[in-house]
């Protein structure tokens, strides 16, 4: 056996021992330290899967439930509920931090805007995150820019249905958007900024 080779086992033997004498030492650490990674990953799962997916299961559904008051224009029961339908509000209080409380956040803030009462949309559109659906985003925005015109925030719906055309970037819903920006500039005296607004 070669001196390198010697040297190459006695290198290798001094690894193992000196390893196993800190494992030996540390013991009591790595065996905490790997329980709290078990325990971390155990609340987590749990959470997820018993915890957080059947809520957003749940929130999904009632949202559905809720489809058939809204497009009777039954919009007090859509927010208020009945039966074993709660109503959007509660479903965005007690389903918070779900995508199923998100999609009841933005019914409700259209119930509340199509009965003219805007002070009381706006929150619940303001507290609607857009998703990948543009088209759904961009109607979210533009009625809350509508809510901000009719409260006389101005100022806001101008900025909101701007952002609303940009969102949308469709043929359709764009223009739409922009030409309501510049009624409100125009509206205001504001008449260098409407060019801008249909850029």
């Amino acid at each position: 056996m070669s001196n390198k080779q010697n040297l190459q086992e006695n290198q290798a033997a001094e690894v193992i021992a000196t390893t196993g004498a800190w494992v030996e030492t540390n013991k009591k650490k790595i065996i905490t330290v790997f329980t709290a990674i078990v325990v971390v990953v155990g609340i987590f799962l749990g959470y997820t899967y018993g915890y957080q997916q059947p809520r957003e299961e749940k929130a999904q559904t009632l949202c559905t439930d809720g489809m058939q008051y809204v497009q009777n224009s039954d919009f007090e029961t859509a927010l208020n509920g009945e039966g074993t339908f709660p109503g959007y509000i509660k479903i965005a209080k007690e389903y918070s931090g779900t995508d199923g409380a998100n999609i009841a956040n933005l019914y409700a803030g259209i119930c509340y805007a199509q009965q003219n009462k805007y002070q009381e949309a706006i929150p619940y559109l303001e507290d609607y995150t857009p998703g990948d659906d543009q088209s759904v985003s961009a109607m979210a925005l533009f009625a809350l820019a509508q809510c901000y015109a009719a409260t006389n925030e101005t100022d806001k719906a101008v900025a909101t249905f701007e952002e609303a055309a940009e969102q949308a970037d469709n043929a359709a819903l764009s223009p739409m958007c922009l030409l309501e920006a510049g009624k409100f500039l125009e509206s205001q005296n504001k008449k260098d900024e409407i060019g801008r607004a249909h850029v």
